[in-house]
């Protein structure tokens, strides 16, 4: 497969984590509780968007996530044919899984409940890290060719 067609799924992986973040974002302010992603004590969302782990120095979390996705889009689209973009989106995606891990790390062995919209952007990151890293790997063997 060819590093643009990569790069253009990436950037619809991008387009859907920002979706997925942003409904996240929006029921982290909801100020009442909510049955969305409500699947009993073992699948609640609320519990895992109201915890005291969904937000870093007052920014919600969820907000991190549209951030960093827009970024992955950035790289994989305006700033694509950029020398460096190949490692700072493979970075860039590694280090938004890891964050992920994390999160995902709280939501089992921490809060015990998980969030069906952090799973899925779980997904979404670690599809984009494979992809990213294949665009990587493809460009240091262009430029050592």
């Amino acid at each position: 497969m060819s590093q643009s067609r990569l790069l253009m799924i990436v950037a619809v992986l991008a387009v859907a984590g920002m979706a997925v973040s942003s409904v996240s974002l929006y029921h982290h302010y909801q100020k009442s509780k909510t049955t969305f992603c409500d699947f009993g004590q073992s699948f609640n969302c609320d519990v895992v968007n109201r915890s005291e782990y969904s937000s870093i120095a007052g920014i919600p979390v969820a907000g991190i996530g549209i951030a960093g996705y827009l970024a992955l889009f950035l790289l994989a689209t305006v700033y694509r044919d950029r020398r460096e973009s190949a490692v700072v989106l493979f970075l860039g995606a590694l280090s938004g899984l890891a964050f992920a891990l994390y999160l995902t790390y709280i939501e089992g062995f921490v809060l015990g409940a998980w969030c069906i919209l952090c799973l899925s952007s779980l997904t979404i990151i670690s599809v984009t890290a494979i992809l990213s890293g294949v665009v990587f790997r493809a460009s240091r063997r262009e430029t050592s060719a």
